[in-house]
């Protein structure tokens, strides 16, 4: 782990480390705000999990200690998924991203979106891609090879009771309906649509109240996170 970081990353001292607790101390100082830095969350993450040190720190897998730590921070457990996916990455390709001097301002969000970037298009346009694109160019790219196509588009808007997809109006919620009502639907349509940009699939679950659908929701998180790091 001698050569873990470069110029750009050398205050993250602590990721260097080869002791589980000082690398567990950094996290949470991370989540407290001590030193606010994305790229240390996710190498710090990434090395709990590649060299097991969770065991070491009296948990039986890293989504005990995913789990762990967000109750004693109160920091989301899907916040904390995406930053190890940022930290997995990084360690991964982390020659590729040092010879282009990649570092914490040049944006860690795009990192998850590496891996599929490198399946159409030469490793040395995608690691220029990366250094210089937006997060939201990088991701459209990386979705569809073709950067800045509706990238800072939004497909949907809310005007008063309507909701417009791509231009078009595609609901019009009554306005004899409660105001609870009228922002159940829209916040559905916002999903709905999120999902039509993304190309994704929405899951319908129905739950009896909001504490079942928090609870609900950490662990579809880390279902989820489980399902999509199969593909690493």
């Amino acid at each position: 782990m001698n050569n873990l970081t470069n110029e750009n990353l050398k205050y993250l001292d602590y990721v260097k480390s080869t002791d589980p607790v000082v690398i567990d101390q950094g996290i949470r100082d991370i989540i407290r705000g001590v030193n606010l830095s994305i790229m240390a969350m996710g190498i710090g993450l990434a090395r709990i999990k590649s060299e097991r040190l969770y065991l070491k720190l009296g948990f039986k897998n890293m989504f005990s200690y995913i789990k762990h730590i967000c109750e004693e921070t109160k920091a989301e457990f899907g916040t904390m998924y995406n930053y190890l996916n940022i930290g997995v990455t990084y360690l991964k390709h982390k020659d590729d991203l040092e010879k282009i001097g990649f570092c914490e301002n040049d944006g860690p969000t795009k990192l998850p979106y590496l891996k599929r970037a490198l399946t159409f298009e030469p490793k040395e346009v995608v690691f220029e891609n990366i250094k210089n694109m937006s997060k939201n160019e990088f991701a459209d790219y990386a979705k569809s090879g073709n950067p800045g196509k509706n990238g800072n588009m939004e497909l949907s808007e809310i005007r008063g009771n309507t909701v417009y997809f791509d231009g078009i109006k595609a609901i019009i919620v009554n306005k004899n309906l409660s105001k609870w009502e009228t922002n159940f639907i829209m916040k559905a349509a916002n999903v709905l649509f999120k999902a039509r940009k993304r190309r994704g699939v929405i899951v319908a679950v129905h739950l009896r109240n909001s504490k079942e659908a928090n609870l609900f929701a950490i662990e579809a998180e880390r279902i989820r996170a489980e399902i999509q790091g199969r593909r690493e």
